[in-house]
């Protein structure tokens, strides 16, 4: 209800404001008791002057003394008149106090309205928490770092000790507040190196410190666990300070809040606290400790610290961390009665443990029986941030911690990328050789045991490929056993296709990760010899993977390519350049520096450079590894056939381009089983340009003996593409179907070529010269291949040919019209019309017309006149001329009919 109350209350102006606080001031000043404020003040005090300050619209008491010599203003002397505590809050978060006394008394009036017992003060001051919490952290942050001569940092963790006690502190502004309150104490010198530093004042604030933070812990109820977490999460950054001051008071302050968490009675935590693998489970926030790990790290580096004074507090606080977790460990076995004995047993020997243990590498291992692998990857990543800072603690210890977790662990995915992107961040600023040589090792074991997740990881961290990652990568490839998979990881990346669809700014930029490989891993990692050695066992994959990586290239969007380009811009290096360099560096790495050459000679290299010339280069390429020796060519043949078996994306017209040209040069027998059905599924692509690709490669193997008959599966498709290919994959499937038909037997030949002729005349009115002459001639052939009761059937075909192949004898291209002749002349004697034939075999083609008209059944006007009239929109005036002429004998025919009808009629 008060939360309430006061958030209403917060929306009002400051008058408003100010109108409320000195009503209910009067109606607190009422029921108050009779006070003598003039007897509160300590007799060694000079009363000099007491004033009323108008500050905007608001008034506040200043009382100003006189101290004597040596003396020093204490809470107590400047407590401000008992009669006016709001109003000298209100005036204070209206306006910030300027002078000493102004600030105490403030400080000192925000405790005396919490510590009241009266429920209307508390009220009345929670109305604006933010602004007395943002106005106490500006007092803290205003004070000089190197001195302390005040009682203000006292009063003011006393001050918020009281407002946490009497309602929780708020949320937005807590952890600036808490900051600000540890880096005004934790920062100071230390007190026996400063001559204006007062021991006893020193002490003092340091224990309002600790009352402050253990009076969080303590009145955060069931929140205890996440309240305990956010205070240490806050301590932690001052344990890595470089002043020894600042990092000996930080792991006092953490050990003194484990003792004191150790005396509260903690919520039972869930088993994930200790990483434990519970299914099916939902926990709550008060529940979890993710923060154990960091700090169990980070105490036992402290362990080692230069300091003596460091290395004294950080063991106290390591045991009272034992403890912690102990009784964590306690409150699960609890709920497992069938092992008391071993319950018993472990805690005997952790206590034992605990009071004889100081060595710190002993005492990690110690930590590692009882953490599972969150708390291990915790620590982990703090043994890898502490080697950036060698001078606060003992780098041989952070590199045993690595090297022990790194050979112990196993780690998730997730934590995995964690790992690698914290090597990848602190490697730059880590110098000793121990710290170089154990990241060094974790990165090999880690390589070995998730090859794929350390692939991916450091793609991720530098799209490409910078100093630091190459670093890594060649302390990844160090030995054997991890080269090949890590290798096969990358050729993993290369050829996955689906990362080409993805956004530039998605995650880890999956889109760039194959490019930072052509960029600039793949030239650097070859010529270590381990990597040498496997990529000659790989050449096929790797090449293939690194050609169609060019291709990619390509497809960048400006973004992606400005990504690439900031990296680079001082090589003059463009994305493409740099994956056509690799292709380059593959092939000089594994002896084909002659192949290399021949290809820039051809122009090759340059061809693939650009976009318009693209296709070109790759079959260059393709024409020059076609004739190296077998051994290396039909592998990567076959590996091309695989390839595009079982992926078709976007670079299939790559693939495809070079598998064309790899046909005349190889034998594909082995398989031709797979590339007979790799057409297939071509045929049926979106792609023009592959289906004509297809095409060319199935005419080419038709030629082949041992391969022609193979192809014939491949007639149907091929007869779908005549209705719906444009005309260029047209003028190839013709050619191709009439190879394949002369391979049918005669029983399917007769059925496949009546098919054939209804689809033909269609192609007779293509755009392209070519489809129309090879139509023509496929037309011709097929009636010399029907039979039986399908060269009845064929006669209707013909009918319809007759007008289309008539009116095309009249073509603008000469080979059409030739074309057209035969294949009149051919249907004429298919359906022994011989004036007709012997009309077309003088070529007088004007008397034609007419005798197609005579010859026909008598509906056949009708026929011929619907076919003419698509004539009229043909492109070739020729054409139309001709039509219009055969229109205007039909209708001659027509009206000569109808009057030998009437005629006939009436004389009956």
């Amino acid at each position: 209800m008060l939360g309430a109350a006061g958030s209403a209350l917060m929306g009002l102006g400051t008058g408003a404001l100010a109108q409320q606080t000195q009503q209910t001031e009067r109606s607190w000043m009422e029921r108050r008791r009779p006070s003598c404020p003039q007897e509160a003040w300590p007799e060694k005090l000079m009363v000099s002057q007491v004033s009323r300050l108008q500050w905007g619209s608001d008034e506040v008491c200043e009382v100003q003394v006189s101290f004597g010599p040596g003396e020093r203003p204490s809470a107590s002397d400047m407590s401000p008149q008992e009669e006016d505590p709001l109003s000298c809050i209100h005036a204070c978060c209206t306006r910030r106090p300027q002078t000493e006394s102004q600030k105490l008394s403030f400080l000192a009036s925000v405790r005396a309205v919490c510590e009241a017992e009266d429920c209307g003060a508390h009220y009345r001051l929670c109305v604006c928490p933010l602004e007395v919490a943002q106005c106490i952290e500006a007092l803290l942050q205003e004070e000089p770092a190197e001195r302390l001569d005040t009682e203000l940092r006292q009063q003011a963790m006393s001050a918020v000790a009281a407002m946490s006690s009497a309602w929780p502190l708020p949320e937005e502004r807590k952890s600036g507040l808490l900051r600000a309150c540890l880096s005004s104490v934790l920062r100071l010198p230390r007190h026996e190196d400063a001559k204006d530093l007062d021991a006893a004042l020193y002490t003092e604030t340091m224990e309002a410190l600790h009352r402050l933070l253990q009076g969080l812990v303590g009145s955060a109820g069931t929140s205890v666990l996440m309240e305990l977490q956010n205070i240490l999460e806050l301590l932690l950054p001052f344990t890595t300070c470089q002043l020894a001051a600042v990092e000996e008071r930080a792991v006092a302050c953490i050990g003194r809040l484990l003792a004191f968490s150790n005396t509260c009675s903690l919520p039972k935590v869930c088993s994930c606290f200790m990483g434990a693998v519970v299914l099916r489970h939902h926990c709550t926030e008060n529940q979890r400790f993710p923060v154990l790990g960091k700090l169990a790290g980070q105490l036992i580096l402290c362990c080692t610290s230069t300091d003596e004074g460091t290395r004294d507090e950080a063991m106290k606080a390591v045991h009272q961390l034992f403890i912690f977790i102990a009784s964590q460990r306690v409150w699960l076995w609890k709920k497992d009665p069938k092992k008391p004995q071993l319950r018993e047993r472990w805690q005997t020997l952790f206590y034992e443990h605990v009071s004889q243990e100081n060595n710190a590498s002993k005492i990690f291992r110690m930590f590692l029986k009882y953490l599972q692998y969150p708390e291990r990857v915790s620590i982990f990543l703090t043994a890898i941030e502490s080697m950036t800072a060698p001078s606060l603690h003992s780098t041989e210890l952070a590199a045993h911690m690595v090297d022990v977790l790194a050979a112990e662990a196993r780690f998730p995915p997730g934590q995995v990328r964690k790992i690698v992107k914290t090597i990848y961040g602190s490697l730059p600023s880590i110098e000793a050789e121990p710290a170089l040589e154990s990241l060094g090792r974790a990165l090999l074991v880690l390589a070995g045991k998730h090859p794929r997740e350390m692939v991916s990881s450091l793609l991720g961290c530098s799209p490409t490929c910078t100093s630091v990652t190459v670093t890594m990568w060649r302390e990844m490839l160090s030995e054997p056993s991890a080269v090949e998979k890590v290798l096969q990881e990358l050729l993993q990346v290369l050829t996955n296709h689906s990362l080409r669809h993805m956004s530039t700014f998605t995650g880890d930029r999956p889109r760039v990760l194959a490019l930072a490989q052509a960029a600039r891993t793949i030239p650097e990692i070859l010529q270590l010899p381990l990597v040498m050695k496997e990529a000659e066992a790989i050449f096929p994959q790797l090449f293939l993977a690194l050609l169609l990586q060019v291709s990619f290239t390509t497809e960048l969007t400006l973004q992606e390519v400005e990504i690439f380009w900031e990296e680079h811009r001082q090589h003059q290096l463009t994305p493409i350049r740099s994956a056509v360099q690799a292709l380059k560096v593959l092939l000089c790495s594994v002896g084909l520096q002659r192949q290399m050459e021949a290809i820039q000679e051809q122009g090759g290299w340059d061809a693939l450079l650009s976009t318009v010339t693209h296709l070109q280069g790759v079959q260059v390429v393709a024409r020059v590894m076609r004739e190296l020796p077998g051994a290396l060519r039909d592998p990567i043949f076959h590996q091309l056939v695989e390839l595009l078996s079982t992926k078709l994306c976007s670079w299939e017209m790559v693939a495809m381009v070079f598998l064309v040209e790899m046909l005349e040069g190889v034998d594909p027998s082995e398989e031709l089983h797979r590339v007979v059905s790799l057409f297939n599924t071509c045929l049926q692509s979106q792609s023009v340009g592959t289906q004509q690709l297809v095409l060319r490669s199935i005419l080419e193997l038709s030629k082949r003996p041992d391969a022609a008959r193979k192809m014939l599966g491949l007639l149907p498709c091929i007869m779908e593409q005549l209705q719906d290919a444009d005309s260029g994959a047209r003028a190839v499937a013709l050619p191709v179907l009439s190879t394949l038909l002369r391979l049918l037997e005669r029983g399917k030949l007769s059925l496949v070529a009546l098919e054939l002729a209804g689809n033909l005349p269609v192609l007779f009115e293509d755009e392209s010269g070519t489809v129309r002459q090879l139509s023509m001639h496929l037309f011709l052939d097929t009636l010399s291949f029907v039979e039986g009761r399908e060269k009845r059937k064929m006669r209707k075909e013909v009918y319809r040919s007759l007008v289309p192949l008539y009116l095309h004898l009249h073509d603008e291209e000469e080979s059409v019209a030739k074309a057209s002749q035969k294949a009149f002349l051919g249907a004429t004697r298919f359906l022994r019309w011989r004036r007709l034939q012997r009309l077309a075999e003088v070529a007088q083609f004007w008397q034609i017309g007419e005798c197609l008209l005579v010859e026909r059944r008598k509906s056949a006007a009708q026929d011929y006149l619907g076919q003419s009239l698509l004539y009229l929109q043909s492109p070739q005036e020729p054409l139309r001329r001709e039509a219009v002429r055969f229109i205007e004998l039909v209708g001659r025919h027509e009206s000569t009919t109808a009057r030998t009808r009437r005629w006939w009629f009436g004389r009956r």
